[in-house]
């Protein structure tokens, strides 16, 4: 079981023919075992992305039943403002005609007013760039900071940990 506090311009897969930098390239030496990523966070995203050879987790953090907490820091092109994030929290139509929302929007820092923090269950591709653009805003930047009771506190981006015994147990108990 393994964290990684992935860097930008890093792609989500096992290996990339296009010869691009791939999150399997960052933790090879984590261990002996042939690790698999949960999720996928898309190559301009940064943030917590786990590692484990334990499909009966995997599954259980990927799957929409389980609902997995996710909290995202995201940078937008302009100042949001409130109606914007009522809608988001409301629930948005995607450009796929699927409909997902928000369980929380906030501001970071009051001083900040293009950068919210997300959180969310939805497990969609590439689903808080959708949903601001389904309100007129473009994501600059996009980091998740919690994934399933998980923070990247301590943990430096392009680096990973092992979890302990203690959060893989709680883990399973989700």
């Amino acid at each position: 079981y393994v964290l990684l506090n992935k860097p930008k311009d890093f792609i989500t897969t096992m290996d990339d023919p296009r010869g691009r930098k791939t999150v399997m390239q960052l933790v090879h030496k984590a261990c002996k075992e042939r690790i698999y990523p949960v999720g996928r966070l898309d190559r301009n995203t940064t943030g917590l992305l786990m590692f484990t050879n334990d499909g009966d987790l995997a599954k259980k953090l990927t799957h929409p039943r389980y609902e997995m907490k996710k909290i995202y820091h995201v940078e937008v092109n302009k100042n949001v403002n409130f109606d914007d994030m009522e809608k988001l929290m409301s629930g948005v139509e995607l450009d796929d005609g699927g409909f997902v929302k928000a369980d929380k929007v906030d501001f970071v820092r009051d001083n900040k007013p293009r950068e919210v923090g997300v959180e969310l269950h939805s497990g969609k591709y590439r689903v808080v760039r959708r949903m601001f653009e389904a309100v007129g805003y473009e994501v600059i930047k996009l980091d998740r900071v919690l994934f399933a009771g998980l923070t990247k506190k301590d943990l430096p981006r392009g680096e990973y940990r092992h979890l302990s015994t203690d959060e893989v147990n709680f883990l399973k108990m989700l």
